[in-house]
């Protein structure tokens, strides 16, 4: 590559670099004003006078403390339940053979085609007569089946990548099948359980669609919900304290992928398009 087209690459690279994380800067920024300056023209793009007043504000507030640890406890169970659900179905599918197998996997990835719209007013009907509307119990159970499709697809491409002759040789050493699982396929499988739970972290941390519709009472709302009803008005929004809210439920999602980014490439690259 000649220097000229060098210079080209990287500018474009900054360019695109700079568009996709100017919303992320605004939102903070905007956090660190006050209405006065954020209705401002021409707008401040350096806060002049920064003030963690909305901070201060957001935390003394007892119902946002409230959707954040709805938020986490929802989360963490749906990213428990799923890992543990997608490694015995994933390592189902890669170790066993039966009639109807393909069949089957090719069945559980249609479920992911279906617009979650159309399954919500269904769901609502069965949920209703199960009395499993508004508990956290219940929105667990839907975003698992969401989420687990993909899973299941994705840590079996690692549980493939394993050769079977180490387990053929657990078994000469007299070892079970769930030895075998426990002590040897799942400390191999480790970084596509790190992205299978990733992903369903994600997804259940950004889930709005059956938090708003399977949940009605403010006290059990979750975070996406939440910030819907409480700060996103009809006629007036508090840009303020939407932006600093925002800001604060980002910040999970930011470490998860600082720390585990590598993982979730991984996962996806060599788990999740193989058959």
């Amino acid at each position: 590559m000649s220097k000229f087209n060098k210079i080209i690459t990287i500018s474009c690279l900054i360019l695109f670099l700079i568009f996709l994380l100017f919303p992320f800067y605004w939102m903070i920024s905007t956090s660190l004003k006050d209405m006065r300056a954020i209705f401002k023209l021409p707008p401040e793009w350096l806060p002049l006078n920064p003030t963690p007043e909305n901070y201060v504000k957001l935390l003394q507030e007892n119902y946002f403390i409230t959707y954040y640890t709805n938020s986490i406890k929802v989360a963490f169970s749906t990213t428990f339940i799923c890992m543990i659900a997608s490694m015995f179905a994933g390592y189902g599918f890669s170790r066993y053979s039966f009639k109807g197998k393909n069949t089957c996997l090719m069945l559980i990835l249609s479920t992911q085609m279906f617009p979650v719209i159309s399954l919500l007013i269904s769901l609502y009907s069965i949920y209703n007569q199960y009395h499993l509307l508004n508990t956290h119990f219940g929105l667990v159970i839907a975003i698992t089946t969401a989420s687990l499709p993909f899973c299941i697809w994705m840590i079996k491409g690692f549980f493939d990548e394993i050769s079977i002759s180490l387990e053929e040789a657990a078994k000469i050493d007299g070892c079970s099948r769930f030895g075998i699982l426990f002590r040897i396929i799942f400390p191999l499988s480790k970084p596509g359980f790190l992205a299978v739970g990733m992903y369903t972290f994600l997804l259940s941390w950004d889930d709005f669609l059956y938090s708003i519709t399977l949940i009605n009472k403010d006290h059990l709302r979750t975070l996406p919900s939440g910030i819907s009803i409480r700060y996103l008005g009809e006629f007036a929004y508090d840009w303020a304290n939407v932006m600093t809210v925002s800001v604060v439920a980002t910040l999970p999602i930011l470490f998860l992928f600082l720390f585990c980014q590598k993982y979730m490439v991984a996962g996806l690259t060599a788990g999740g398009v193989k058959g």
